[in-house]
């Protein structure tokens, strides 16, 4: 626990220092993108390996009480974990949108 607090006030304290010389307005909306981006695609990433470790559970779980529906199960399941990853691949499309193309920066 006292490692994690290490960390988020270092990366609290590097986020000032980055901030901390003048910039332009051009310069602070492309870097509250890159952070945005960053964050939202750690947090997209976090949902959905929460979501695919509780599918795979639950898909264990089915199969171990009644092993002649293993199949159908599998087959659920992989269905169920393609439709979580696409959410994140989505998040990281926005992301790389919001980096590259900005549509702030017009």
């Amino acid at each position: 626990m006292a490692v994690m607090k290490f960390f988020v006030l270092f990366f609290l304290g590097a986020l000032g220092l980055a901030f901390g010389a003048e910039v332009s307005g051009v310069d602070m909306i492309k870097s509250y993108s890159i952070i945005g981006a960053v964050v939202g695609l750690g947090v997209a990433a976090c949902g959905g390996a929460i979501g695919m470790g509780n599918a795979a559970a639950a898909a264990i779980t089915g199969t171990a009480r009644n092993p002649g529906v293993g199949g159908k199960l599998l087959t659920t399941m992989f269905i169920a974990m393609a439709m979580i990853e696409a959410q994140v691949i989505y998040t990281l499309v926005f992301a790389i949108v919001a980096i590259y193309s900005n549509p702030f920066l017009a």
